[in-house]
């Protein structure tokens, strides 16, 4: 589902006006051949791999992302929608970084200016695939051999990769 339904609802009462609205990004790791990650540490990338979507819509790779439904605690708004994209479960296991993004203009005219929550999720299991019909791939490739992705995500996912504890933010 490309667009929950409170944002269809609000969108009869705003048309193309800007939206502040909440989403997640999901950088899912999982260890090669099995080995546990220490999420205490930095992490080598050549040790885990990374779960990737295709999007559909731009045909951009990126990590899942997602709205926050009303309500939602983030870190389950993540994890849900890493099972609707790719039908993997996951465990959020530490805050990455929140911040702006956008202002968006979509294709038909709507705005949307985000406020991003991003985790390091823990891959629990499933094999991925394009599950929603939001991506046209989804697949695990090795932590040093990310596709080629924007600023953000790349900064995002080398922000699971250092083993910082404390979540980034921008002053």
């Amino acid at each position: 589902m490309a667009t929950p339904d409170f944002v269809l609802e609000l969108r009869r009462h705003v048309g193309h006006s800007m939206l502040w609205l909440s989403g997640c990004t999901a950088v899912v790791l999982r260890g090669r051949d099995g080995a546990a990650i220490n999420w205490q540490a930095p992490i080598d990338p050549s040790s885990v791999e990374v779960l990737v979507v295709q999007r559909a819509d731009n045909h951009a790779w990126t990590p899942v992302t997602g709205i926050i439904d009303p309500g939602e605690e983030p870190a389950e708004a993540a994890c849900r929608e890493i099972l609707e994209e790719t039908a993997c479960q996951a465990r959020a296991m530490r805050l990455l970084s929140l911040e702006v993004v956008g202002p968006v203009t979509y294709e038909n005219g709507d705005q949307t200016t985000y406020l991003d929550v991003a985790f390091a999720c823990e891959w629990l299991s499933g094999d991925p695939f394009p599950a929603d019909g939001e991506n046209t791939q989804t697949m695990f490739v090795p932590g040093n051999q990310i596709p080629q992705m924007n600023n953000r995500f790349t900064r995002t996912i080398a922000r699971a990769f250092s083993g910082e504890q404390a979540a980034d933010f921008r002053r």
